[in-house]
């Protein structure tokens, strides 16, 4: 498998934390940073997963 590396920006949203994949156009969120950001790279992988750019 390749690794890419990819950019999360995170911001904060009353009481969540949001990241974004500006790159892939994924975006999640979490109650803390490190949530949000495990639950973006959840969300990447599986959109990846389903377009088939990682296989």
């Amino acid at each position: 498998m390749k690794t890419k590396l990819l950019t999360a920006i995170v911001h904060k949203e009353e009481d969540l934390y949001v990241a974004e994949c500006p790159e892939i156009g994924t975006v999640d969120q979490g109650e803390t940073i490190e949530e949000a950001l495990a639950n973006l790279k959840e969300a990447t992988q599986l959109y990846l997963e389903a377009t088939s750019v990682l296989k």
